[in-house]
C-alpha cells in the first residue's frame, strides 16, 4: 500500500509539474554529474539571479518527487496530507491563473539508479544542461564508472537542438559527450583548451586566516579576475567555471559574471569553514561523500597551514558495491599521503580508511574508528587543542553533521549553518 501511494503521489506531481512548465515555458538549467551538483546549482543562481527572476532547486530536491516540487516551488509534505493538499493547491493556481513565474529554473538532477535522469527528462525539457564530472559512485546500482557515464550523459543527449551543453573539459569521460551529440557545447575547466578556463587560481592564507581563492577567468581572449572570498576549496573553482559558461549561453558579460560569483558561497556541508571550540577551525563537508571528492578533500586539507595538528573525521562511504573496500583504504591512504596527523572514522566500512592510513604511515596510535557520529563527535571534543584544523566527512547516511555540531564554536548556530537540521531529520 506505500508503494501504491508513493506512485501516486509522484504521478500527480510528475502531471502537475509538467503542466506548469508549458504554461510558463522557463528556461530549464539541469545540473548532474557524480560530484558537485549542488554548489554548481549554488554558483549558476548566482551568476543569473541579477539579470532574471530565477529559482533554483528547492533543499537537496533533486529525484523524481523533489523536482516537481521545485518547480511547483513548495517543500515536501512529509507525512501531512494537509500539506501535501496545499502544496497540489499551489500548483493548481500556477496552472488555472497565470501569475509571475520564474524566468529561469536551475534544477539539480541526480541519479541513484540506472533510468533515473530519464525519467525526469521525459516531462522536464532542458535548454542547458550541465555535466560536472563522472566518478565510482552509486556502484551498489551501476557497476561500473562507465555506466554512470551513460547515465550522465542522458541530460546531454535529451537537449533539444537550440539547447546547450555545458561540460567538464577536464573530465574525459564528460568531455566525450560532446562528441556524440549533433548541439551546441561549451566546455570549462582547467586546461586552456577549454572554451571558458582559469589561470593562476590562488588560496590566500596568512597566519590561518583563509580569505579565500582567487583566479583569471578566460573567455574568447577576453580575462577577467574573479575572486571568491567564502570558498576555500579550490575544485570548486569547476563549478565557479560552469556557472561562468551558463552565464555566457545566456548573454551575460564576462566582467559582469566575475563580479557576481564574488557573492558565491558553498552551501552548508560543502568545504565550508565554521570557528570550532578551542579556537580551532572546521571545513564542515558533512554533506556527503565518496571517493572522489573524498580524496579532493584531503588534498585541500594538505595544503592548507595550521598552527596545531590536521585531524581528519571520515565516515562510511555508502552505495560503492564491490569498489567498497578498495575505495576506503585508497582514502585513508590519501589521508596519510596528504599530511594528516590524527585519523577519526565512522562506521564498519571506515576501518578500511584507517587500514589505508596506517599501511601508507599513519601512526596506529593516531588512529581511532567510532560505530556512530555522536561518539566521535564527543572524542573529538577532547582531542582539540589551540590551532588544529579539522576536516569532517562522510556518507549522508553516517550523519556527520552530528560531528561538527559536537566541536562548533556556536552550536546554537547549527540550523543556520549545517545542514540536515530540519525536523525531519532530527
Amino acid at each position: 500500500m506505500k508503494r501504491l501511494l508513493q506512485s501516486l503521489l509522484q504521478w500527480k506531481l510528475r502531471i502537475l509539474a509538467m503542466a506548469i512548465l508549458r504554461r510558463y515555458r522557463p528556461t530549464v538549467v539541469a545540473v548532474t554529474g557524480s560530484v558537485g551538483k549542488t554548489s554548481t546549482v549554488e554558483a549558476i543562481y548566482t551568476v543569473l539571479s541579477a539579470s532574471f527572476t530565477v529559482r533554483k532547486s528547492l533543499k537537496n530536491y533533486n529525484n523524481e518527487i523533489g523536482i516537481p516540487l521545485s518547480i511547483i516551488g513548495v517543500e515536501s509534505g512529509g507525512r501531512s496530507p494537509f500539506k501535501w493538499l496545499a502544496a497540489f493547491a499551489t500548483a493548481l493556481r500556477l496552472i488555472l491563473w497565470k501569475s509571475g513565474y520564474p524566468k529561469v529554473l536551475v534544477l539539480e538532477m541526480g541519479a541513484d539508479h540506472p533510468g533515473d535522469l530519464g525519467y525526469l527528462l521525459r516531462f522536464v525539457p532542458l535548454t542547458i544542461g550541465v555535466v560536472t564530472s563522472v566518478a565510482p559512485v552509486h556502484l551498489e546500482f551501476f557497476k561500473t564508472v562507465e555506466a554512470v557515464a551513460a547515465e550522465k550523459a542522458a541530460i546531454v543527449s535529451r537537449l533539444p537542438k537550440t539547447g546547450t551543453a555545458i561540460l567538464n573539459y577536464d573530465d574525459k569521460l564528460v568531455r566525450a559527450m560532446a562528441a556524440k551529440i549533433p548541439k551546441s557545447s561549451r566546455m570549462f575547466g582547467l586546461l586552456s583548451k577549454a572554451d571558458v578556463y582559469a589561470t593562476g587560481i590562488s588560496l590566500n592564507q596568512t597566519n590561518q586566516k583563509l580569505g579565500g581563492i582567487t583566479f583569471t577567468l578566460h573567455y574568447r581572449g577576453e580575462t577577467a579576475t574573479v575572486a571568491l572570498p567564502h570558498v576555500i576549496a579550490e575544485h570548486l573553482v569547476y563549478s565557479a567555471l560552469a556557472a561562468a559558461a551558463v552565464g555566457i549561453t545566456l548573454g551575460i558579460p564576462l566582467p559582469t559574471i566575475a563580479g557576481r560569483l564574488k557573492k558565491f558561497e558553498p552551501p552548508a556541508g560543502r568545504m565550508r569553514l565554521i570557528a570550532g571550540i578551542k579556537k580551532t577551525l572546521i571545513i564542515d563537508d558533512s554533506y556527503n561523500s565518496s571517493p572522489l571528492p573524498a580524496k579532493k578533500a584531503l588534498w585541500q586539507l594538505g595544503k592548507l597551514t595550521a598552527k596545531g595538528k590536521k585531524v581528519a573525521v571520515l565516515g562510511d562511504m555508502l552505495e560503492l558495491g564491490s569498489y567498497a573496500e578498495t575505495a576506503h583504504q585508497e582514502v585513508g591512504a590519501a589521508a596519510a599521503e596528504y599530511g594528516v596527523g590524527y585519523l577519526i572514522t565512522v562506521g564498519e566500512r571506515s576501518r578500511d580508511i584507517v587500514r589505508g592510513a596506517i599501511e601508507k604511515g599513519l601512526s596506529k596510535d593516531h588512529c581511532f574508528n567510532f560505530p556512530t557520529s555522536l561518539e566521535a563527535g564527543k572524542f573529538l571534543q577532547q582531542q582539540l587543542a589551540t590551532g588544529d584544523l579539522v576536516l569532517i566527512k562522510g556518507s549522508q547516511g553516517v550523519r556527520m553533521e552530528r560531528v561538527v555540531k559536537e566541536v562548533m564554536a556556536r552550536p546554537e548556530r547549527a540550523v543556520e549553518l549545517l545542514v540536515r537540521q530540519g525536523r525531519e531529520w532530527q
